[in-house]
């Protein structure tokens, strides 16, 4: 088992940064890609970015290519993600999760942990 426990969420205003942190505890051993999703009110969630094993391979969503960042730290098994210019289209509650796989994936059926999620609140 895994438990992943996100932080850093918040109320921002649109046009500032933030960043978000996941730590992952339990069985952490071998590895793993992991990933960000997110869900907004009344929407299905939908995947935010991903990075592989060894943090070699990223991908972003199309809606925040550009302006978000992935992350990891392998030795503190945390990923983070880290935001620029954020928009109310950016609220949501953001989830991270351990990928059965180790190449990162945009398909929420490929990751089998997931954290609780933070909530982050942008303001125009």
């Amino acid at each position: 088992q895994v438990q992943l426990v996100e932080s850093g969420g918040g109320l921002v205003q649109a046009g500032d940064s933030l960043r978000l942190s996941c730590e992952a505890s339990g069985s952490t051993g071998g590895s793993y890609g992991m990933g960000w999703f997110r869900q907004a009110p009344g929407k299905e969630r939908e995947f935010v970015a991903t990075i592989s094993f060894n943090g070699g391979i990223t991908d972003y969503a199309d809606s925040v290519k550009g302006r978000f960042t992935i992350s990891r730290d392998n030795a503190k098994n945390t990923v983070s993600l880290q935001m620029y210019a954020l928009k109310p289209g950016d609220t949501a509650v953001y989830y991270c999760a351990v990928q059965k796989g180790i190449y990162g994936s945009r398909r929420e059926t490929e990751y089998n942990y997931w954290g609780r999620g933070t909530q982050v609140t942008v303001s125009s």
